[in-house]
């Protein structure tokens, strides 16, 4: 008897495997010194960075923007530039920086309110950098025919 797939299940698990093959790039010491090289500094995080639940959800966003940026270097290696191809991801690039501001709000000390906006500034960077780097990984991994 013969399976029945859809094209939805075939495009899920073709995404899967490629989120696993990008993956394997990066070590958890480097998501981090990440964490601490970006929140560790500032008088507001470096609070509440030491919490391990807060330091997991920064881990979890910095995957996500990650993959992101991995999901949408196939434009730049098609030739669009960077800036271009973060114009095409802008909404779902924007909604991560949002959730881990709103978390990092949420769990906070009460401090946050005069310093907010530098704290949402240091989650644009962070989301920035991983974006960025998961670009790079995955323009660099089309160019070798690995995607």
């Amino acid at each position: 008897m013969n399976v029945i797939t859809t094209f939805k299940d075939k495009q899920r698990e073709k995404q899967i495997k490629y989120e696993r093959s990008v993956l394997k790039d990066l070590s958890i010491n480097k998501l981090k010194e990440r964490v601490k090289q970006y929140f560790g500094s500032s008088r507001i995080a470096s609070s509440f960075v030491m919490n391990t639940g807060i330091e997991e959800a920064c881990y979890d966003v910095a995957l996500e923007a990650y993959l992101l940026g991995a999901k949408f270097s196939k434009f730049g290696y098609y030739g669009e530039g960077i800036e271009e191809v973060k114009d095409r991801c802008y909404f779902e690039e924007k909604h991560l920086i949002d959730t881990l501001y709103n978390f990092l709000l949420y769990w906070g000390n009460g401090e946050e309110g005069t310093m907010s906006e530098s704290l949402y500034y240091m989650c644009e960077q962070y989301i920035n950098v991983w974006w960025r780097e998961g670009f790079e990984k995955g323009e660099r991994r089309h160019k070798l025919r690995l995607h």
